[in-house]
């Protein structure tokens, strides 16, 4: 079985049924380790699917949850079904017992995973040499190929354990660290190890297996295995990992060296982009998330592969379209954070704004899936009528247009889980604290060229930002983040390392009211849909599950609060 030829377990379409009912506790993340080299070594397919498996714990962005966005659990957006989980973080009744959230498990099965594949690699050339021919010119080849393949593969597993910890990071802060198969007679009570331990760790994992990853399948001899791992992938690891470290949540002291450090790792991604990635922004905003134009824009650094479905469209196409259940409607907090591109026009709010409202957000009396959106009393999309908007708009990004959900249609998606617009706004942020907004400091771009780039790509053309000074320019970021990763599950992350939570996500979150005036016009009226709670004292990190807790036998601390 040649390696050359495996394509990577998620575009199999294996990653849903794998983390099905994942709410593993932590002491599930041992393995069996009896197993004799013998029975290891019976079937050579054995080391390829040990290779492929830690590829298994990726979760599914579109579904993180209520099998949705994550949008509703921030200001982004509502969720219409009335008793959706996400109301637990939305009302702040979660807890230790009732997270929605519920993936801890996963991502130590995940590391398990990559453990156990890197500790039975071992000296994987002598190992694929074995029974089979080396000699001749075509065994040589395939052999070579197979050696290549194993080599990329280790390294991917080093870098998927990484981006596990950071995951678990980003959600618990310190966390136990575990960097070898646990065996059954292995204590388990492990304490977790400090915030920065593990940030050091991942840049420690990156900077190791770099050089051993492909640095971009699609120009290699080996494109089949597009889809796994490369350089770019872990170097914007590594730089996202930094930059939640240099974050106010992690940096209390604002210690500008952690800033230093996020800017330059975020500036290695930048070169790498204009030298072996290849990487740049695509043209065309709305048709980057959507179908195969992800995998195949020169925007994506890694993307995760989903086979055709419609449960996206079917989740969150208005209730009026037929199959449609309405799902994550976009607040007018969002919509309203949008800029007036040119004048405002009093009798259509959402003219002459940023392009990327009309991209992302279906507005009242736009075009949406060959109609015209009507929400006014008497309607199709009548807010009075159930299960309709609750903020009157709908979601549009990464959904596709038309798709007929009576008779089954289905379409690929794909999510971008590294992309070149976010790593030149993580720029723009980790230089403008480092350095300020106008000085290079010898990189590839000042702070104000990364974000004006962004801004002004090509079907955008949103006019460049001028404000002076960190302060200000810090605000135009952090608006730019809102705007342009819209949806893309990175705005409640952003607001808790930022620590702006508290303001933010203790605010009601609003709509607007749709009706028809005496001649016919639309008119809207913002109104309160549901208040927010976010509790300062212990919710800028998760509660550990309070059963591995309990099972540590105290050993497992629990974050503060909880």
């Amino acid at each position: 079985m040649n390696l050359q030829r495996i394509h990577t377990i998620i575009g199999a379409g294996i990653l849903a049924t794998a983390i099905s009912g994942c709410e593993k506790n932590f002491l599930d993340t041992k393995v069996d380790t009896q197993q004799t080299e013998q029975t290891l070594n019976s079937n050579y397919t054995t080391l390829v699917s040990l290779a492929n498996a830690p590829y298994n714990y990726v979760r599914n962005e579109f579904t993180l949850l209520d099998s949705n966005l994550f949008a509703a659990v921030s200001d982004e957006a509502v969720q219409t079904a009335v008793n959706a989980n996400v109301r637990f973080f939305n009302n702040g009744s979660w807890s230790a017992y009732n997270n929605p959230d519920t993936y801890f498990g996963n991502y130590y099965a995940g590391i398990r995973a990559a453990n156990y594949f890197i500790e039975r690699s071992g000296d994987y050339r002598a190992f694929l040499a074995l029974n089979r021919d080396t000699v001749s010119a075509s065994g040589k080849i395939n052999y070579t190929n197979d050696t290549l393949n194993m080599g990329w593969y280790v390294a991917e597993a080093h870098i998927l354990r990484a981006y596990y910890y950071f995951e678990l990071s980003k959600r618990y802060g310190g966390v136990p660290l575990v960097t070898r198969t646990l065996s059954i007679s292995d204590d388990t009570n492990l304490p977790r190890a400090g915030y920065d331990e593990i940030i050091d760790f991942i840049v420690s994992e990156v900077d190791t297996y770099k050089s051993s990853l492909q640095p971009n399948w699609k120009t290699s001899s080996f494109t089949s295995n597009d889809g796994r791992l490369t350089r770019g992938a872990a170097l914007a690891l590594k730089a996202r990992a930094l930059l939640f470290a240099a974050s106010p949540l992690h940096n209390s002291t604002n210690d500008l060296a952690k800033w230093q450090k996020a800017a330059a790792a975020l500036n290695d991604v930048i070169v790498f982009a204009q030298g072996a990635g290849g990487y740049n922004l695509h043209n065309d905003y709305r048709n980057y998330f959507l179908q195969n134009n992800t995998l195949t824009s020169n925007e994506t650094i890694w993307a995760i592969r989903y086979p055709a479905g419609n449960w996206l469209e079917r989740s969150n196409y208005p209730i009026g379209t037929a199959g449609g259940s309405s799902g994550l409607t976009p607040t007018h907090n969002l919509v309203d954070a949008y800029e007036y591109k040119g004048t405002p026009d009093p009798a259509n709010p959402y003219a002459n704004r940023d392009p990327r409202l009309a991209f992302s957000i279906v507005t009242n009396n736009s075009s949406w899936n060959g109609r015209t959106i009507d929400q006014s009393p008497g309607g199709t999309d009548d807010m009075k009528k159930a299960n309709t908007s609750r903020t009157g708009y709908y979601l549009k990004k990464f959904l596709n247009d038309g798709m007929n959900l009576v008779q089954g249609g289905t379409q690929v998606h794909h999510w971008p889980l590294f992309r070149y617009g976010e790593v030149l706004l993580e720029y723009a942020e980790a230089m403008n604290e480092a350095f300020g907004p106008d000085n290079n400091n010898g990189y590839m771009y000042t702070a104000r060229q990364a974000l004006n780039l962004v801004r002004n790509r090509t079907g955008v053309g949103m006019p460049a930002v001028t404000v002076a000074g960190v302060p200000a320019f810090r605000q135009a970021v952090k608006q730019e983040r809102r705007i342009e990763l819209a949806f893309e599950n990175y705005r409640y992350w952003d607001l808790l390392r930022w620590k702006d939570a508290v303001a933010v996500l203790n605010q009601p979150v609003s709509g607007v009211s749709v009706t028809k005036n005496a001649s016919g016009q639309f008119v809207y009226t913002p109104f309160f849909v549901e208040n927010r709670v976010f509790d300062g004292s212990k919710m800028y990190y998760y509660p550990f599950p309070q059963a591995e807790v309990l099972k540590s036998n105290g050993v497992l601390e629990q974050n503060a609060g909880w």
